[in-house]
């Protein structure tokens, strides 16, 4: 993707200014020239200017509200601007385990279109994922009755260690390899700018932007599902550590020399906790038959079972310790627990949380706020849409600024 080079610090500040004004409007849905300048701390001839720049390039829309229309007696009605969904056609993908999830948003993040693709197996070479990718894509499209040249940028949700910034995959199970410069890859292959993120940083983007997270500055969400995740956001900014390779929740070791996770290491949280490593464990303790099926284990153990009740006991446990040590390290305001297996609560019932407060340093003060929030690989994918979003938004608006220079 090209860049646009910068000509001066003069038009830095111009370019952050649109860009905080803009990011002002997206976060409240719908506002007021006087309230976004009272939100940014810009001046309201300034508000006036930048939102004049981004009506002229289709970005944003003005509303007149309801109440105002109708309730105005004298003067100009109260006029709110928003995003302009009509905007962009963003196109977000979450490759899971078993499929490729595709959601196709408006520019306000609207749901215009969805679509699975099935995967030809769990493990796949690069090549594979970017043939799967284009494929998946032109599907989506084709569902809804779009053509891939509407869409103005793409976002990828994938698991593993993930240089975001460079779009480079450190480590995935869902890749054959190790080291792949992926984003490459598919921007090569792709017609418009493509993005790229692990994929429990985009569900906090879709929190923040659309879920549990919208108007917090601090907060962690944490994904449980193959294997476990964390996106932490600071001062409202998704933190990712020198290497890409922050917050990853479910590598922290909870046992020296302990289970095999996928990663390669031992003794992960995630090798006690993800789906993979219940099934394994139920497997390894000698079922009548093989347990593929984690709902089905987890029907035997509310039933009863001794065997598939220790299983969810010691991964609640060993998961209760995971998340205290979280809170005592950042003290966020809010965790939100996500994922599929927030449908099984024995990861969030009363005795997995009366543990994490046991754990937790004790001041006169609350605990934070942990909230369980449960989707499927829909919401994945609309977090990687609003990953592409973001980036499309500032491509946009720093060639905004090119033009005006």
């Amino acid at each position: 993707m090209a860049s646009i080079q910068r000509t001066s610090p003069a038009n830095d500040q111009r370019e952050n200014g649109r860009q905080h004004v803009f990011d002002a409007i997206r976060q409240a849905g719908r506002i007021a020239r006087i309230d976004i300048a009272r939100e940014t701390q810009v001046s309201p001839a300034t508000v006036t200017a930048i939102t004049s720049e981004l009506l002229s390039a289709g970005l944003i829309e003005e509303i007149t509200p309801e109440g105002d229309r109708t309730g105005a007696k004298r003067g100009r009605p109260r006029v709110a601007l928003k995003v302009r969904g009509a905007a962009h056609l963003i196109a977000g993908i979450k490759i899971s385990d078993r499929s490729a999830t595709v959601i196709l948003v408006d520019f306000e993040g609207q749901t215009v279109g969805e679509y699975d693709h099935e995967l030809p197996g769990p493990v796949m070479s690069a090549e594979e994922i970017v043939d799967l990718v284009m494929r998946a894509l032109a599907g989506a499209c084709a569902a809804a009755g779009r053509h891939v040249r509407e869409i103005s940028g793409v976002g990828l949700g994938l698991a593993g260690l993930i240089d975001a910034t460079r779009n480079f995959v450190h480590w995935s199970p869902s890749l054959d390899q190790r080291n792949v410069e992926l984003g490459r890859m598919l921007s090569d292959a792709m017609p418009v700018p493509f993005y790229m993120d692990n994929d429990a940083n985009l569900v906090a983007k879709a929190e923040q932007l659309f879920g549990e997270a919208r108007n917090v500055s601090d907060f962690i969400v944490i994904t449980i599902e193959q294997g476990v995740g964390m996106g932490i956001v600071i001062d409202g900014k998704i933190y990712r550590g020198e290497r890409g390779c922050g917050a990853e929740f479910g590598h922290t070791k909870v046992q020296l020399d302990g289970a095999l996770c996928r990663c390669g290491q031992r003794g992960c949280l995630e090798a006690y906790v993800g789906d993979y490593a219940l099934l394994r464990e139920a497997n390894i303790r000698g079922s009548a038959q093989p347990e593929d099926d984690l709902s089905a284990l987890y029907a035997r153990a509310k039933a009863g079972d001794a065997m598939a009740r220790s299983i969810f006991d010691r991964a609640g446990r060993m998961f209760a310790m995971g998340l205290a040590n979280v809170i005592n390290i950042f003290d966020p305001s809010l965790v939100i627990l996500s994922g599929e297996q927030m449908t099984f609560d024995f990861l969030y019932g009363s005795d997995v949380l009366d543990r994490v407060k046991s754990s937790v340093v004790q001041v006169d003060a609350p605990l934070p706020e942990i909230r369980v929030h449960k989707w499927g690989d829909l919401m994945w994918a609309k977090g990687a849409a609003a990953c592409a979003m973001e980036g499309v938004s500032e491509l946009t608006i720093r060639n905004l600024g090119a033009d005006a220079a």
